[in-house]
């Protein structure tokens, strides 16, 4: 356990290897080339362990959208990625793959300072979970396949019949800042493999190790053109991405808010469209649990990644009877959770990424205090002379029609209540426009089965929370999107089928 009177919030120094990468000048990474925009505009980037400017992005301007996806556009056109032979493509993809792995100390310092999320989770988690996405996806650049099928209403032998895959085009990729280099790789490896090219805008608080990608793209041999990176803000250079005529599909994770309005102006140029939207996670405990390590499951649930976590555990029901003790039982995390400079080694979680994210997050707090919630864990932030941090939070005494209770937070607050039964406990997980993720915990194999199938969520988890693999197919019910990533579905989501007839 770490003493939390002894917590330094000295971010430790930079290596080498980091600095040069935020030293660099700011531009933008399209034909796969490092060029200028056509303006000066940029964004500052924040370390938010200090709160301190460490480097700039460009702030890309329409102009700049529109030569980044011609570039796409020719690229696609003319063939030269999905004209090649997949084991090609399969070879290149595992190329990027195994650069991102000889370079993964840099890219986990990198995301660190950027994001403020602990290096050591960021070397655990992000870095392996990105090179998994391009391994796993490289692989299905083969196995992309149609099939022959007989007609039903005709006779046998009077026509030939059969589908076709065919890449959905030029893809506009847009990710958020919690996992920035995570989700990049989820995009653009499934596109890649597909035979897609792609214009990849990271978030304009995070745009760091989607840069350094960029470099390592022209190292692992991709034409000119496939991958193209643009970084800015989302209101200008997103929104152009997203109304661009040239742009065939057009991939978000973000906001709820946001994903409505990119999927109503989308809908202009009938884009495809893959949303991964936000959450308001559900984890049930009942009675048969072992306290001491389901609260212990609990709390990483929703204090990993500081909550900013799409499927964060932020509502947590406790059977009546293990209710107190499982509380207690979090609270005695709160040392272990304790917020620290990404860069100390004994960090488990970091600050918030930005100033926006924190003033956020301790307006709910503010907010449920208001309402009525009691404070069971936290609910202050520890005081520094900079950065972003917010103690990990418990609220207890609340009621569903509280803003803490409805509204997604993304930061570490989980708002705690009873249930009695499973009729009960599954219509309170559901009474949320929100579907994305839920845990629960139990030895109760047929209690287990039984709450995952009544729970209106794309993902159910069982004594666990927040496994995430390339290989299962990701996303959400209700508001908390359109579409499913990862897996077969992932893959499938860039491709387009065509139906070939031919009358003998």
């Amino acid at each position: 356990m770490n003493d939390i009177a002894t917590i330094s919030y000295v971010q430790p120094a930079y290596s080498p290897a980091a600095a040069k990468a935020l030293a660099r000048k700011p531009q933008l990474f399209i034909n796969n080339q490092w060029v200028d925009s056509s303006h000066g505009a940029l964004i500052e980037v924040e370390d938010p362990s200090t709160g301190r400017i460490v480097s700039h992005v460009v702030d890309a301007s329409p102009a700049d959208v529109d030569r980044a996806v011609a570039a796409a556009r020719a690229a696609f056109d003319d063939g030269r990625w999905s004209g090649l032979p997949p084991m090609a493509r399969e070879r290149i993809i595992n190329r990027l793959a195994d650069l991102l792995e000889a370079h993964a100390d840099e890219f986990a310092e990198l995301e660190a300072i950027d994001n403020g999320k602990p290096k050591a989770m960021a070397g655990a988690v992000d870095i392996p979970g990105a090179i998994s996405q391009l391994r796993f996806m490289a692989g299905w650049a083969s196995k992309v396949a149609g099939e022959t099928t007989a007609p039903y209403a005709m006779p046998a032998g009077t026509v030939f019949s059969y589908t076709v895959k065919e890449p959905v085009g030029v893809c506009g990729q847009i990710v958020p800042w919690n996992f920035p280099l995570l989700m990049a790789t989820l995009k653009i490896a499934p596109a890649l493999a597909a035979g897609c090219t792609l214009v990849l805008k990271p978030a304009e608080q995070t745009s760091i190790t989607a840069l350094r990608l960029a470099d390592l793209v022209v190292e692992a041999g991709f034409p000119a053109g496939v991958v193209n990176v643009i970084t800015g803000l989302g209101h200008i250079s997103g929104d152009r991405l997203v109304k661009h005529p040239d742009v065939d599909k057009i991939a978000f994770t973000g906001s709820t808010e946001i994903g409505k309005v990119i999927n109503r102006n989308a809908t202009e140029t009938m884009k495809r469209v893959t949303l991964e939207l936000g959450g308001k996670s559900p984890v049930v405990i009942l009675s048969d649990v072992d306290v001491a390590q389901v609260a212990a499951g609990a709390a990483g649930a929703i204090f990993f990644n500081s909550g900013q976590v799409c499927v964060a555990g932020s509502r947590l029901f406790a059977h009546k009877s293990v209710f107190d003790s499982v509380l207690e039982g979090m609270a005695a995390t709160a040392p272990f959770w304790a917020p620290r400079p990404a860069l100390d080694p004994a960090a488990h979680m970091g600050p918030l990424v930005s100033k926006e994210q924190h003033d956020r997050v301790m307006g709910y707090i503010a907010a449920g205090k208001r309402d009525g919630a009691s404070v069971v864990m936290g609910g202050d932030a520890p005081a520094t002379d900079g950065g972003y941090y917010v103690n990990p939070t418990i609220l207890a005494n609340v009621n569903p029609q509280m803003s803490v209770v409805r509204e997604e937070i993304f930061g570490p607050v989980v708002v705690a209540q009873r249930f009695d039964d499973l009729d009960e406990v599954a219509k309170m997980a559901n009474d949320t426009c929100f579907g994305l993720g839920a845990g629960i915990w139990t030895r109760d194999v047929s209690a287990m089965h039984k709450l995952a199938a009544k729970i209106k969520s794309g993902t159910v988890w069982g004594n666990c929370h927040a496994i995430i693999d390339t290989a299962l197919p990701f996303g959400g019910y209700k508001q908390s999107g359109l579409g499913r990533e990862q897996g077969r579905a992932g893959v499938e989501a860039y491709l387009e089928t065509k139906t070939v007839i031919i009358q003998m």
